[in-house]
């Protein structure tokens, strides 16, 4: 076996982990022995089905609803109710909490934290991994590597590391790997990982650890660590590895990449363009032909794109085409998507939710922070979607430096006058990149010691902080009469990737 690849937790378990189906399709497609393991879902599953500290009523009940709400998950009845379905994530939720409450560490079906570490201090990853033995996965990551590496004896272990949530377990992971295989060849790669290494003062503190770190797609590294030469073409992605896994959606999501980057890269405190990514795309022709390929092998539900936006140029495709499977993906707002007869050739697509990053609700805002977006042509687009049959999740941004209180008054407005052609809503709190070119005009500060941090604080340049804006949120935007019901909307932890599934049932 020349190499393992490994998704640890925890991430959203709802879909195979698009990075690795990529390098697989990659290892696969130049004859290379490996294997893909998504300890993500197999971790969870190996906590819910454990012996949960029952003694309240509460968590007595969760655990004796536990193959019911897994069923509920999986199932499209299970999404025909939102009070069942947000019941079931909740007594979910409910047994990882008090199961992990054991190692001091809290644990739901979207996030990790462990008492004591923090993932963005090198410092606290690097005892993590010292201390593999206290992490709450330790017994079911012992059992299962150590079975890989009986029966495998790889040369390489490679990580997936994505997301916060999973850095703490990542490293511990990493930490028994060279504690019971030294001679194994640890190698870390993925979007957070490229995001520390894009840092002008990056400085890898995991020498002693990690023997590699890779930025960026992995496609050439890992294919010359299992000593093939990367002939400069994606081949198709592969999700044979994960079919076995019990995902939790009501059908097989299968997630598929056109594009790294963003191409549009213009906006301002952008995590893209302070990191310096370059956008590269698959040919139009590439991509439906892959798509056909995937849908053809994998039967899928639900093809989510992930791209941070897909093109124009790439929707006159879809909507020039019907493919045999739903999809949703990231689209700018852009005068497309005001046809109505365009809107409509999507719908016949296929799209059954376009995810859009309007952020404000004033233009100033707006053409300040660069989003190239009017909000004209915004409101068009959604009343002009809502008519097609399209479902739109919306996500806003406030207290960004362009922002003041009568700013988000305005996004406040704009959302009511055009709730009915909002379907999801995303409302976030803006975090300044701790590398952004604009921060030197700043006032900025350390959010903690962690020198891992990406993003910094900062004192608004309008008085328009962090608390204040969080109040106004919580007591007036998502209580407004016109808002509440899209918030309610809002599928708790699974979010977006869950959201088109109560479309597709509402349309049945």
């Amino acid at each position: 076996m020349d190499i393992i690849l490994i998704n640890p937790p925890v991430t959203r378990p709802c879909e195979p982990p698009a990075g690795l189906a990529r390098l697989v399709g990659a290892l696969r497609s130049h004859g290379c022995s490996y294997l893909a393991v998504d300890s993500n879902i197999e971790g969870l599953i190996f906590l819910l089905e454990g012996n949960a500290e029952s003694q309240d009523t509460w968590t007595r009940r969760a655990v004796n609803h536990l193959e019911g709400n897994l069923a509920a998950l999986t199932s499209a009845k299970g999404f025909e109710n939102m009070g069942r379905y947000t019941r079931a994530v909740t007594e979910l939720n409910r047994i990882l909490v008090c199961t992990s409450r054991q190692a001091n560490a809290h644990v739901t079906l979207g996030n990790f934290s462990q008492a004591g570490l923090s993932p963005v201090s090198s410092a606290d990853l690097l005892c993590s991994a010292e201390q593999q033995e206290k992490n709450i996965f330790y017994p079911y990551f012992k059992k299962r590597l150590l079975a890989l590496f009986e029966k495998y004896s790889p040369h390489t272990v490679g990580f997936s590391l994505n997301y916060l949530s999973q850095a703490i377990t990542c490293f511990a992971m990493a930490g028994f790997i060279r504690t019971a295989c030294p001679d194994v060849k640890i190698v870390l790669g993925g979007g957070l990982v490229t995001s520390w290494m894009k840092r002008p003062d990056w400085n890898n503190p995991f020498s002693g650890l990690i023997d590699d770190m890779t930025a960026g797609p992995g496609e050439e590294r890992v294919l010359s660590l299992a000593g093939a030469e990367y002939s400069g073409e994606d081949p198709l992605p592969d999700y044979s590895p994960f079919r076995k896994n019990s995902y939790l959606s009501p059908g097989k999501t299968v997630p598929f990449s056109t594009s790294f980057g963003c191409y549009w890269g213009k906006c301002s405190f952008c995590p893209e363009r302070s990191e310096g990514n370059r956008y590269s795309c698959l040919s139009k022709d590439r991509v439906f032909s892959d798509l056909d390929c995937i849908i053809e092998q994998e039967s899928p539900n639900l093809i989510h794109l992930c791209d941070n936006a897909l093109s124009p140029a790439l929707l006159e495709r879809f909507a020039s085409r019907e493919i045999a499977c739903s999809w949703y993906g990231f689209a700018r707002i852009t005068h497309h998507l005001c046809d109505p007869d365009f809107c409509s050739a999507l719908k016949r697509s296929g799209c059954v939710m376009l995810k859009l990053g309007l952020e404000s609700g004033d233009q100033r805002v707006l053409d300040e922070l660069g989003k190239g977006i009017s909000l004209e042509v915004a409101a068009s687009a959604l009343k002009t979607l809502r008519n097609a049959g399209i479902a739109t999740y919306v996500y806003l941004l406030f207290g960004t430096p362009t922002e003041d209180e009568g700013s988000a008054r305005k996004t406040l407005d704009f959302t009511v006058k055009h709730s009915e052609s909002v379907d999801f809503l995303n409302l976030s709190i803006f975090n300044l990149p701790r590398e952004d070119t604009r921060e030197k005009a700043l006032e900025t500060f350390d959010f903690s010691k962690g020198d891992l941090s990406l993003y910094q604080g900062f004192i608004h340049p309008r008085a328009w902080n962090r608390n204040n804006v969080r109040q106004f949120l919580d007591k007036e935007f998502k209580r407004h009469s016109a808002i509440a019901p899209i918030v309610r909307n809002d599928p708790p932890v699974f979010t977006s990737n869950h959201a088109p599934f109560f479309v597709l049932n509402r349309r049945g």
